[in-house]
């Protein structure tokens, strides 16, 4: 049954046999994907992308590992204004499904830097440089706990006293920051979500038979990978060039989605979906209005029903899941500038 079967990391177009071997290995664990991403992060910033050509200089960046509760290494990230700069607040990170905080996020991180920001960010378990299986979710809840526990250690940062703080999460990201600001509603001075999952449409929900049936297999095989594999940057990226950039991605989790990681998802948007009435903080949240992964009416639902006094919704015309690094330039730079721009209203002394 071929459903089974790992998927082959398609090859890098330009790019040598010898990093394409490279790029081939097994992901599973963090190991390997540390030596990849050493490979190529070199290389990745020489790419042809607007964040990388036209990002700011004199940011400063700091890489670590930190070991969390449950024993495992968490890839840790930060990036600071130049020297000299005192920053306005801090900016914490929660990456998508299969993702990571470093390539693209790195161009966005160090924009939003650039403007007097710090940016703090992890890998979650089980993605990107972090310790875990790649691409398996035990406990979306887990997930939740890691990075309240990482940010949680970061705020104590010297150059993090008396400066309020946000939660910024994309996609998948977008859930974990809401189950983190439901957890801790007054940890977080505001939220920005970016295409958050936080409910499926009634069309995207699974037969009761079949979600029925996926919980049983999640919990006899939860590592499985069950689901045919299909490649979604059409779906993702708006700009058929950055789409293709968006292979250099290589620690990124391309696979079939396994099993346990699939229910737990699941019941994350359904989670949040029955608490969004909780949901209180002063919000961003960012759209593409051709969004086919998550539908533009799930942030809709999400503005409409959140009791946030201080809420905006933002759709952009045309733009893709991927707003912050597959659509145009033009469109990339005005999505972060509306970040930075709300960002300075809520720090700015009133």
């Amino acid at each position: 049954m071929t459903w089974f079967a790992s998927a082959k990391r398609t090859p890098i177009d330009g790019v040598s046999d010898e990093l394409n071997l490279v790029a081939s290995e097994k992901l599973d664990q963090a190991p390997a994907r540390r030596r990849v991403r050493s490979a190529f992060v070199d290389l990745q910033l020489q790419l042809d992308h607007c964040l990388f050509k036209k990002a700011p200089i004199g940011i400063r960046t700091e890489e670590w590992y930190e070991r969390n509760l449950k024993g495992d290494e968490v890839f840790c990230k930060i990036w600071l204004p130049e020297a000299g700069v005192e920053i306005k607040a801090a900016v914490y990170f929660c990456h998508g499904y299969g993702s990571t905080c470093t390539f693209f996020f790195d161009g966005i991180a160090k924009k939003i830097a650039g403007s007097g920001y710090g940016v703090y960010a992890i890998d979650h378990p089980g993605f990107g440089l972090s310790d875990g299986l790649h691409g398996h979710i035990p406990s979306f809840d887990d997930l939740v706990e890691n990075a309240i526990e990482q940010f949680r250690k970061m705020k104590g940062r010297p150059e993090l006293r008396k400066v309020p703080s946000f939660l910024f999460g994309q996609s998948m990201g977008g859930a974990i920051a809401l189950k983190m600001h439901l957890k801790e509603p007054q940890a977080w001075d505001g939220l920005i979500l970016v295409a958050p999952m936080c409910k499926f449409t009634e069309d995207a929900k699974l037969p009761k038979l079949v979600l029925n049936a996926l919980i049983l297999m999640s919990t006899i095989f939860p590592k499985t990978k069950l689901f045919p594999k299909k490649d979604m940057r059409p779906l993702f990226y708006r700009d058929p060039t950055k789409r293709k950039l968006s292979y250099f991605d290589v620690v990124s989790y391309d696979d079939q989605t396994r099993v346990k990681t699939a229910v737990e998802l699941l019941n994350a948007a359904s989670d949040i979906e029955t608490q969004i009435d909780k949901v209180s903080l002063p919000m961003l949240i960012l759209h593409g209005d051709a969004d086919i992964a998550i539908d533009p009416t799930v942030s809709k639902f999400l503005y409409e029903q959140a009791t946030s006094l201080d809420k905006t919704l933002k759709l952009y015309p045309g733009g893709y899941h991927c707003l912050l690094e597959g659509d145009t330039d033009e469109n990339i730079f005005t999505a972060i500038s509306d970040i930075v721009a709300w960002l300075d209203v809520h720090t700015t002394p009133k």
